[in-house]
């Protein structure tokens, strides 16, 4: 199934596939107009249209994100046969409160100087569209579904599939 559906329950389930998956992959557009990837921590528990992450403000990602701010954040749990892409603006903000509400312990191996550390920066992603691919139960399940569409061609049983407006759009 897919389609174009500015929900909130979509935004809910959003939440729910990208909760339990740690590291997403943010790709970002460089100086030379080409896409360059990197993962990064995802801080904050629930998804409500904005993601959250601990960046080094002198990375050369946050100097690209000035002139080209549109990014995507690829999740995947091949385990559980969930994956999401997400696409928005970046914005690098120097917010010691908001690095303090993040902080984590892992963060002090890459901000010694803590949450007040002069290279601590913090990434926020106003997510604006979202996709997809959730597919049920385990692998024997996922098997199952896969056999049943190869013989039936009835792809449902693969799972969902949904593009996501998410944009305007908060819990």
């Amino acid at each position: 199934m897919s389609d174009l559906n500015p929900d909130l329950d979509d935004v809910r389930k959003l939440d729910k596939l990208i909760r339990d998956v740690k590291f997403a992959m943010l790709t970002t557009i460089d100086a030379n107009d080409e896409l360059v990837s990197r993962p990064l921590t995802t801080l904050e528990a629930d998804f409500n249209g904005t993601l959250w992450f601990m960046v080094a403000a002198d990375a050369q990602f946050v100097r690209d994100l000035e002139d080209h701010p549109e990014v995507n954040l690829a999740y995947a749990s091949p385990e559980q046969g969930k994956f999401v892409s997400v696409s928005g603006a970046g914005r690098v903000l120097r917010d010691a409160e908001k690095a303090r509400q993040l902080w984590n312990v892992a963060a002090s191996i890459w901000f010694p100087g803590g949450p007040e550390d002069p290279n601590l920066a913090v990434l926020e992603i106003d997510v604006e569209r979202a996709e997809y691919w959730d597919s049920p139960g385990g692998t024997v399940q996922r098997l199952l579904g896969f056999a049943k569409a190869k013989l039936t061609g009835d792809k449902s049983a693969l799972g969902e599939h949904r593009s996501v407006e998410v944009a305007g759009t908060r819990l």
